[in-house]
């Protein structure tokens, strides 16, 4: 009795609009009471209606004015000193988004359970009975909800408390004698106890699984530590290096540079002592003509007789014809002997360039790789991967003419007016792309008469070697497919493999880098696999053609769309 009293008191002094105890109690026309901000806010909200009140609906005109009840105000202060709280959760009012209890008469409260079995939702007084009496101890409770129906046979009206394996749908026991008959059924209870031991099996590999990889993760997030660091030191190391390098090459420069002004100072100095001297010869020499003219003028016969003995002798003179003379040229060996230790460090560059690039690319933290994609069997397919060529002038043999924006090599019988460069092929007609590949690519070579030789190569193949050293295909650094009027044949370290297969004069190349995957194709109205390798490569490639035979003869990568 003591507990209803205490509820009516709750409700008594309730806001029915935010079901808490009033605030700032306001008192409207028809008697009704309300928290001062709950009716103003529930009238703002309806602005262009009549305002009303929100539980006998009475509308006002024109809109009451909201005064505090300072007497309903002051009684529940008292109440609230005397213990009075709000409302606990299991007595609160059922609102829009609650599951309102199936029992409540009149103002539902919330349900705080729903019943699988009886399929009804309980608020905590009308659930006790279930608590209370054994007729109810079967009956499964479960957090309140709102669909209920649904365990109910549309069908038959029956609670569905069945499972059909063989449908995989709940049903009732009608459904099980009806149209599952002979169906694989059992109870739904039987079937959520299997699945929920398979789903804490599946649980139990999930969290493993979880803290399987939060373990690789720790480690690959060291390892990206690792990574880093030993980058930072590596480019801090080669910054040393290279600074060493730079400073040696100041060191030679200023020792060269002194070596010069030395000699220079030594020779200039040799050269004024020679020329002081022949400025005094002359000297010398002016002053004996002088005299010889004074006594050459005489006309006394005795006087110049006396006086042409006593003529000194004259001095041994410098013979100015062993002088040569060498504008700009006197240091000019130097000038050679510094070009050419230029020309050897280009080249020590060049040879040994590869390698710190090939250490570089080395750098492959062990994950496991994913499983490799098929090879396409279409050319829409292999299109998915083309890729632009463009040919390196830089690489060109200067009897290969570029054309159509760097795509076109044409053999010609006289060679091009090329500029020097390390990297140009100086003996066979070859060149290579400015592009460098790893991944996944797909190009075309259209060729026209004569021969060409279709080629991968790695950057550091030879350019001046002759025969083995620098031939696409004549070495372990490049891979080519020669493609003559009549035949095919494919190369790789100086190993020729005879391939038949349709002529054509587009040859597709087909290249998966990471998967060691190099395919040749016969192009025309369909696509015919010619010849595909299998190997591992250790550096980034480079396309290349190798046209030979007869001038005129050409290669064109092609545009693709």
């Amino acid at each position: 009795m003591a507990q209803k009293g205490d509820q009516l008191d709750q409700e008594t002094f309730s806001c029915s609009i935010c079901l808490e105890v009033l605030k700032d109690p306001v008192t409207i026309p028809c008697g009704h009471s309300y928290c001062m901000n709950c009716i103003k806010s529930y009238w703002d909200e309806g602005e262009k209606k009549l305002p009303s009140c929100p539980q006998c609906r009475e509308t006002f005109i024109p809109r009451p004015a909201l005064v505090k009840n300072t007497m309903f105000a002051a009684l529940v202060e008292q109440l609230k000193k005397a213990g009075l709280q709000a409302a606990p959760a299991n007595h609160c009012y059922a609102g829009r988004e609650d599951v309102a209890c199936d029992v409540c008469s009149g103002r539902k409260l919330k349900a705080i359970k729903s019943c699988l079995v009886c399929l009804v939702s309980y608020c905590e007084k009308h659930l006790q009975p279930h608590h209370d009496s054994s007729s109810f101890k079967k009956h499964k409770l479960v957090d309140p909800s709102k669909n209920l129906q649904d365990n109910i046979c549309p069908r038959h009206g029956e609670v569905m408390k069945m499972f059909c394996r063989t449908d995989q749908k709940c049903i009732c026991y009608l459904c099980s004698v009806d149209e599952h008959k002979g169906h694989d059924t059992v109870s739904a209870v039987a079937e959520r106890t299997e699945r929920q031991r398979q789903m804490e099996a599946s649980q139990q590999q999930i969290q493993q699984e979880i803290q399987d990889r939060e373990k690789d993760v720790k480690l690959l997030q060291q390892e990206v530590e690792a990574i880093n660091q030993s980058a930072d030191k590596t480019v801090e190391d080669s910054e040393e290096i290279f600074t060493e390098m730079i400073s040696l090459l100041q060191k030679r420069s200023s020792d060269v540079k002194q070596w010069i002004r030395s000699q220079q100072e030594s020779e200039v100095r040799r050269v004024r002592e020679l020329e002081e001297k022949l400025q005094q010869e002359i000297t010398d020499l002016k002053r004996r003509d002088a005299e010889m003219k004074q006594l050459s003028d005489t006309e006394d016969h005795k006087q110049f007789l006396h006086s042409c003995p006593s003529l000194s002798p004259l001095s041994q003179s410098t013979h100015s014809s062993s002088i040569s003379i060498r504008p700009l040229r006197y240091f000019q060996d130097v000038t050679a002997a510094v070009s050419e230790v230029r020309g050897r460090l280009q080249d020590i560059l060049r040879d040994t360039w590869t390698n710190v690039s090939l250490a570089v690319t080395e750098v492959d933290v062990l994950l496991p790789q994913p499983e490799p994609e098929p090879e396409p069997t279409s050319r829409a397919g292999f299109l998915k991967y083309s890729c632009e060529i463009t040919l390196d002038p830089n690489t060109v043999n200067q009897l290969l003419l570029l054309s159509e924006e760097n795509r076109k090599v044409t053999l010609m019988d006289q060679g091009q007016s090329y500029s020097g460069h390390p990297d140009r092929f100086s003996y066979y007609s070859q060149v290579l792309s400015r592009e460098s590949l790893t991944g996944r690519h797909y190009w075309e070579v259209e060729k026209t008469a004569g021969g060409v030789y279709v080629a991968v190569s790695y950057k550091n193949i030879s350019r001046s070697g002759r025969w083995e050293e620098s031939g696409f295909g004549l070495n372990d650094k490049s891979w080519s497919l020669c493609c003559s009027s009549l035949s095919y044949e494919f190369m790789y370290n100086n190993i020729s493999t005879s391939i038949s297969g349709p002529q054509s004069s587009r040859i597709g190349v087909y290249l998966d880098h990471r998967a060691g995957v190099l395919s040749f194709y016969s192009v025309s109205g369909t696509m015919t696999l010619l010849h595909r390798v299998q190997t591992t490569f250790t550096q980034p490639l480079h396309a290349g053609v190798w046209v030979y035979y007869s001038p005129g003869g050409s290669a064109e990568f092609c545009k693709l769309k």
